[in-house]
């Protein structure tokens, strides 16, 4: 569609070679779940000569590396704990909700920009520079600085083809909800065909609703100005996505307001949540709990202190020693389960 809009609108030749098109079309990284490329910043990759470079196949290499280990180590890893808190959640007490709604929102970021990692790091060991995807989005301190850098391919695509085609911002206030609320809609109908993306679509607007007033009445200077208003900023906007991702989980609505429900109503210990023992790979006891707050620290220091591309900026030493360490995580704490990525359903 992205090629079809630009083509009528003239901002992109069209492609004369078949096999180039073809090639931007079913270009294997990004194929199945993104980056969602633009015309305009592959296609003419595809007619530069490429050569060997042992550099783009490093970097290329090591961002697949740091994308499988968010994939197993982290997402898979969660996923145990968060499948077991959302099959049933009024059996669970309120803090156990609260860490399945958390542990959903680091399981499905690590899982989904895993795969853009992997995917922007498949094409660029063979000389192509796909998009950036993911910019720490739950460092955000109000909702569109969170949709500024959560799953960025998508978020610019309704931007530029529904959002500013509808009028954008250049609109009165009344039409302006409008737009916001048809975007994210159509939003949650990408996703799937269930009411509880809708819902999810739907909670973001209102999101973006309260945001644009604040904005216009108040400003955000004051999330920027001291450290501790920046952290509450931060703290109230994670802990709303993390509301929304709670109807993005669910099986369907009722089991999402049956999960709210409990969390609200199970305050205690009265509760306790029905996992088996802790294993070294499965179960979801000290060892997991201790493996995932480390791999957190490690993603911490490694990747929101960097580019979101990861080119580290390390002696060959030091440089060797990160790959060994991430590789040895991977073997040693990964969860080796036939668990598709998230956005594969989509």
């Amino acid at each position: 569609m992205s090629y079809t809009i630009e083509v009528y609108r003239g901002n992109q030749k069209a492609e004369k070679h078949f096999g180039i098109y073809a090639l931007y079309v079913m270009f294997y990284p990004q194929l199945v779940a993104g980056p969602i490329e633009r015309p305009q910043n592959i296609l003419h990759q595809f007619h530069e000569r490429q050569s060997f470079s042992a550099a783009n196949l490093y970097f290329g290499l090591r961002l697949m590396l740091w994308g499988l280990f968010k994939k197993v180590v982290i997402a898979d890893r969660l996923s145990i704990f968060v499948d077991r808190v959302f099959d049933n959640p009024s059996a669970q007490n309120s803090i156990v909700l609260v860490l399945g709604a958390a542990f959903f929102a680091i399981q499905i970021y690590c899982d989904f920009s895993g795969y853009s990692d992997m995917a922007i790091g498949a094409a660029k060991t063979m000389g192509f520079n796909l998009m950036t995807n993911f910019n720490r989005p739950y460092f955000a301190t109000n909702i569109k600085n969170f949709w500024d850098r959560w799953h960025i391919s998508l978020s610019t695509w309704f931007r530029d083809y529904v959002y500013i085609p509808l009028g954008g911002n250049r609109v009165k206030v009344s039409r302006l909800y409008f737009n916001i609320a048809i975007v994210f809609l159509l939003s949650g109908f990408w996703h799937g065909a269930n009411w509880t993306f809708i819902i999810w679509g739907a909670l973001h607007a209102i999101y973006l609703f309260f945001n644009m007033f604040v904005s216009r009445n108040i400003g955000w200077g004051w999330a920027t100005k001291y450290k501790f208003y920046t952290c509450v900023a931060w703290i109230i906007t994670f802990l709303f996505v993390c509301f929304a991702w709670i109807f993005f989980r669910a099986e369907s609505v009722n089991n999402a307001f049956v999960y709210i429900r409990s969390l609200i109503n199970n305050i205690g210990l009265g509760h306790n949540i029905r996992i088996p023992p802790a294993g070294l790979v499965l179960g979801f006891g000290a060892m997991s709990y201790s493996i995932v707050i480390i791999s957190l620290i490690t993603m911490f220091f490694v990747e929101y202190k960097f580019s979101p591309r990861l080119e580290i900026k390390l002696s060959f030493k030091r440089d060797l020693l990160f790959c060994c360490s991430v590789l040895i995580m991977i073997f040693l704490f990964g969860v080796f389960e036939k668990n598709s990525f998230i956005y594969f359903q989509f």
